[in-house]
């Protein structure tokens, strides 16, 4: 049966609408390489995504010294911004199921990606135009699992916290939709991880356009 309660869905970005694993793994072995540093595996790479660039990095080269940290983000964001859309694309189904929740619902997008980078990508891969607001990891002093973006979406468009959906592909999408009390759904195709035998979303699918009927 079909939700219409629903009115803002709020969607993470790497992992749920794009599939940027690739671009993000060159560049950090790129990163690696010129610091005379042995290149990972991009699974292990991909599986660090999720947490902003910090956390990245701080996973990826084993580092926990802010100074050696800000350099090396500083250095990482400048090779990425080459390669921002090199192989990343939309996974299947998402442009269909955009197309068909953008028409009843406000749509928006809250990644912990930087926001200048995650709207070069929706802009360059024509989807920025179904999202009333892109919101990125540095758009707040806090970010994902702190519910700060959602709160500031719900007070821009007026949606309660039982009208308020967030897609994700990772735990924490789930843990920001609990400390939100709002609704989640989790794809299942994304770079995660997360753990379907502790975490409960209200909504699992396969594929966005699943989303979009079921709403």
């Amino acid at each position: 049966m079909a939700d219409k309660s629903v009115t803002l869905i709020v969607f993470d970005l790497d992992g749920t609408l794009v599939d940027s694993g690739e671009d993000i793994a060159r560049s950090v072995n790129e990163l690696l390489q010129g610091m005379g540093r042995a290149a990972l595996p991009h699974g292990r790479i991909r599986s660090y995504v999720g947490n902003g660039v910090r956390k990245l990095l701080e996973r990826s080269l084993d580092e926990t010294e802010e100074s050696k940290l800000v350099r090396a983000e500083a250095l990482y964001l400048s090779i990425y911004r080459r390669r921002l859309l090199e192989t990343t694309r939309p996974y299947p189904g998402v442009v269909p199921a955009l197309e068909a929740l953008y028409r009843e619902h406000v749509l928006a997008v809250l990644t912990n990606k930087p926001v200048s980078e995650s709207l070069q990508i929706l802009e360059g891969l024509a989807l920025r135009r179904y999202f009333r607001a892109v919101l990125g990891g540095d758009s707040f002093a806090g970010r994902k699992p702190d519910p700060v973006g959602v709160r500031f979406l719900q007070a821009e468009t007026g949606a309660g916290n039982d009208e308020t959906l967030l897609v994700g592909d990772s735990t924490i999408d789930w843990q920001t939709a609990r400390k939100a009390e709002i609704r989640s759904c989790l794809v299942r195709y994304g770079m995660g991880p997360w753990n379907q035998a502790e975490e409960r979303p209200d909504f699992v699918v396969d594929d966005l356009r699943e989303l979009a009927a079921l709403l």
